[in-house]
C-alpha cells in the first residue's frame, strides 16, 4: 500500500496542471470493462483526465434495461449519453477473465452470491469451443458481443444510434500481451487496432 500512498502524495504537487478540470468534462467516450485491477482504461487507450468516462463491472457486464428498477450502471449509461454526450462506447473484455471463466466452466459461486447473482445479468453462457483455454479469449469475445447488443435495448443508446450520433465499439485486450483487437463487422473477427 505505501508506494500507493506515496504516489498519491506525489501526484498533486503541480496544481497547475489540473485547473482546467474543474470546468467540467468532455470525455469523447464511454469505457466499459471489467473491475479487473489488471484493466486500466486510462492506460490502454493513453487517455488524459477528463477524456474518458468509466464503467468498470465485473465481468463487463451490461444488465439489461429496466426503466422500472434503475441500476448504477443504467444510471452511468444515461448519464455518459444525455449529458456528457459522449460520441462513442466501448466494451471492452480482457483475457483470463474470472468472471468469464466462471460462466463458461460453470462454477460452483455459492459461496461468494453477490457475485453468482451478479453474473446471471451475463446473459446466456458465453460460446466456448474450448472451455480449458485459461485465457478464456473465444468467450469473452462472445460476451462482448452480447453486451453490446444488450446496450441496444437502452433507448438513449438507441436513440443516439439512429441518429448516428454514438457508435459501439467491442474491444478485448490481452492482459498477458498488451494488444487490444477491436471486433469487426464486416469479418465478424476481432484483429488489431
Amino acid at each position: 500500500m505505501q508506494p500507493l500512498i506515496d504516489n498519491a502524495r506525489a501526484f498533486g504537487q503541480h496544481p497547475e496542471e489540473f485547473v482546467g478540470l474543474a470546468q467540467g468534462q468532455t470525455p469523447e467516450a464511454l469505457f466499459i470493462t471489467c473491475a479487473d485491477s489488471r484493466v486500466v482504461p486510462a492506460l490502454i487507450t493513453g487517455a488524459r483526465p477528463g477524456q474518458l468516462f468509466e464503467l468498470r463491472t465485473a465481468g463487463n457486464i451490461v444488465p439489461p434495461h429496466a426503466s422500472g428498477r434503475p441500476t448504477s450502471e443504467a444510471a452511468t449509461i444515461e448519464y455518459a449519453v444525455e449529458v456528457l454526450g459522449v460520441q462513442h462506447i466501448v466494451v471492452c473484455g480482457h483475457s483470463y477473465c474470472g468472471a468469464v471463466g466462471a460462466l463458461v466452466r460453470g462454477d460452483d459461486l455459492n459461496a461468494v452470491p453477490a457475485v453468482r447473482d451478479w453474473l446471471k445479468h451475463a446473459a446466456a453462457e458465453p460460446k466456448c469451443s474450448d472451455p480449458a483455454d485459461p485465457t478464456v479469449a473465444e468467450a469473452v469475445q462472445n460476451h462482448v458481443l452480447t453486451q453490446l447488443l444488450r446496450l441496444r435495448s437502452y433507448p438513449c443508446i438507441e436513440q443516439r444510434l439512429q441518429a448516428d450520433q454514438l457508435q459501439l465499439h467491442g474491444w478485448y485486450y490481452e492482459v498477458h500481451t498488451g494488444a487490444v483487437r477491436e471486433h469487426r463487422v464486416e469479418s465478424d473477427t476481432f484483429e488489431a487496432l
